[in-house]
């Protein structure tokens, strides 16, 4: 069932908290990240160290295929709308990527709904 991302009380419409963009909850002082790389793909995680184009993630997903957002930028904000169609494999508790050419800082929702999908398992 999707919730409503406004109501209206007294003609004031509010929204709701998850739906304003707030950036994500930090874990201890590091951001989640959508990391974009030449050669491995895509990841989603904590973003512990940067080091010119190399990146190293921990409570970390590699994005292999996702539906319900058009780019990276879309899922960095809203997440995923179709989750059941996404395939994220488990998630690996720390991990060095190499060639980063892109990182997006994620909104609290898209943490979430990316948390959210189910593991893919072949």
């Amino acid at each position: 069932m999707n919730e409503p991302e406004t109501i209206k009380i007294d003609d004031v419409e509010y929204t709701r908290a998850d739906k304003m963009g707030y950036p994500a909850k930090k874990l201890d002082g590091m951001e989640y990240v959508i990391v974009r790389s030449r050669d491995a793909g895509c990841f989603a995680g904590y973003l512990k160290e940067r080091i010119d184009n190399e990146v190293n993630l921990i409570e970390a997903r590699r994005l292999w295929y996702w539906d319900g957002a058009a780019s990276l930028s879309q899922l960095a904000m809203e997440g995923v709308t179709k989750p059941n169609e996404c395939k994220f494999p488990q998630e690996v508790n720390s991990i060095v990527i190499l060639g980063v050419c892109e990182i997006i800082t994620t909104t609290e929702s898209a943490r979430s709904s990316i948390a959210g999908v189910k593991i893919w398992k072949n």
